[in-house]
């Protein structure tokens, strides 16, 4: 179990580091990474992303459009 946490927080660590070419700024390239995690079973990243949503409301809709992913339970 500890393997594949650990190889799922260096998986979220490359992300990370790859995602700012992708991302517009620090938040959205944290919030991949959190995404990422959450998506191999995290639980806590899985929190920390929900909280990231709500507390940056004033670019939602922005991040709608370039990751609807995000957004699956508005579906």
């Amino acid at each position: 179990m500890k393997r594949i946490l650990f190889a799922a927080a260096a998986f979220a660590g490359l992300v990370t580091a790859c995602a700012p070419a992708l991302a517009q700024d620090g938040r959205e390239a944290q919030m991949i990474g959190f995404h990422d995690l959450c998506d191999h079973g995290d639980r806590k990243a899985c929190v920390r992303f929900g909280m990231m949503l709500q507390q940056n409301a004033d670019r939602q809709a922005e991040w709608r459009h370039a990751h609807p992913e995000w957004f699956f339970f508005e579906r």
